[in-house]
């Protein structure tokens, strides 16, 4: 399985396929990522520890801020990144 770093200074990859629980995923920087949970394609990993209050980047960017601490290999998504720039309505929780 592969993850997709889309900018050097990002601190997130993006997966590109489905993972399972247990699954360990290269990290080309070096070592890999043990997934914590089933993931959908697409979906955030942090590939760095960021700190509660610090910038997510993704395409070398801010996508939004670490709304508790998230460490390396943790799934990235609502329950823990927080939008600066909108309201995030979560379709998977109503069941959508």
């Amino acid at each position: 399985m592969k993850l997709l770093h889309l900018h050097r200074s990002d601190n997130v990859a993006v997966l590109a396929a489905d993972g399972r629980a247990g699954d360990r995923v290269a990290l080309a920087s070096g070592g890999d990522i043990v997934l914590p949970c089933d993931l959908v394609m697409g979906h955030k990993i942090a590939i760095r520890a960021i700190p509660a209050g610090a910038d997510v980047l993704k395409y070398g960017c801010p996508i939004g801020y670490a709304a508790t601490d998230i460490a390396v290999g943790d799934h990235v998504h609502l329950h823990n990144l927080t939008s600066r720039y909108t309201v995030i309505e979560d379709m998977e929780a109503a069941g959508q």
